[in-house]
């Protein structure tokens, strides 16, 4: 063997070991999911769940865990479902959940199911409630009604009647007319 084909044949192991070494170190599939936790090359992602509570015609009654994102439907579904003869087509199975919600599933007898966004007791809840419900609060326009909306978007839900004083256009006084026509959470 020539100088040259020893080179050349030296060079072509140096890349099957280099070629060999690359796919060794490739590490786990770009994604893949396990349980709750999904990861991301090397990083895991949780995936976040909060409490409900679903009372009324279902399966199993009490508070169930629902994944972020989740509507009405998902928390009948984690508290077993609904039993026959529930009134679901009283309810909006497709309004998103908040942590703390409570999820009551009418049957047959059961008085008037309350609006969303209204409770049984006739409060207005600004977890809740969309921009029009809010607007019957008084001195709430359409303004400042989006805003509560849109602060309750970004922050999550209101976990005290206090808390609604981040927004902007609600003071102590504008507090203070709301504060027995509202419920929080």
């Amino acid at each position: 063997m020539g100088r040259t084909q020893a080179v050349a044949v030296g060079l072509a192991l140096v890349a099957v070991l280099i070629g060999a070494g690359l796919g060794a170190n490739r590490g786990p599939d770009l994604a893949s999911s396990v349980g709750g936790t999904t990861t991301v090359g090397q990083v895991a992602v949780v995936e976040s769940v909060f409490p409900v509570y679903v009372s009324g015609w279902v399966a199993t009654p009490g508070v169930v865990e629902v994944d972020e994102g989740s509507i009405v439907a998902d928390a009948v579904e984690a508290a077993g479902g609904a039993l026959e003869g529930a009134l679901l087509d009283t309810i909006n199975l497709a309004r998103p959940l908040v942590t703390g919600d409570h999820v009551q599933i009418p049957g047959p007898g059961d008085s008037a199911v309350a609006a969303p966004g209204q409770e049984e007791s006739g409060l207005i809840s600004p977890n809740r409630a969309d921009a029009s419900q809010l607007e019957e609060l008084p001195g709430v326009g359409p303004v400042l009604a989006e805003r509560i909306v849109a602060h309750r978007e970004a922050n999550g839900p209101f976990q005290a009647v206090e808390d609604l004083l981040d927004v902007p256009g609600i003071g102590e006084a504008k507090l203070s007319a709301i504060r027995d026509l509202i419920v929080v959470p």
